[in-house]
């Protein structure tokens, strides 16, 4: 079994246990997340996310103001004497 064989085995129930446990450095049961255990916990999130297709605005790491570009160039040109 691969690991993306394993992700798409996840339920939605595992994927909020997992976001739960990544967020709090926690496990459900209480134990403490290792320091090695959260780039895999995110990675298997991040591919999860990807693999059902979730809205960007739901995903994690996303953040609204700055996905956003500005319409107004507001350019400061930096003049050094």
């Amino acid at each position: 079994m691969t690991v993306d064989d394993l992700i798409k085995a996840m339920t939605p129930e595992m994927y909020s246990n997992m976001k739960s446990a990544l967020e709090l450095s926690r496990w459900p049961d209480g134990r403490k997340m290792e320091k090695d255990q959260k780039p895999l916990c995110m990675e298997a999130l991040i591919r999860y996310e990807n693999i059902i297709d979730l809205p960007a605005d739901q995903r994690i790491g996303y953040m609204e103001a700055a996905c956003k570009s500005s319409k107004d160039n507001d350019t400061q040109t930096l003049v050094i004497k």
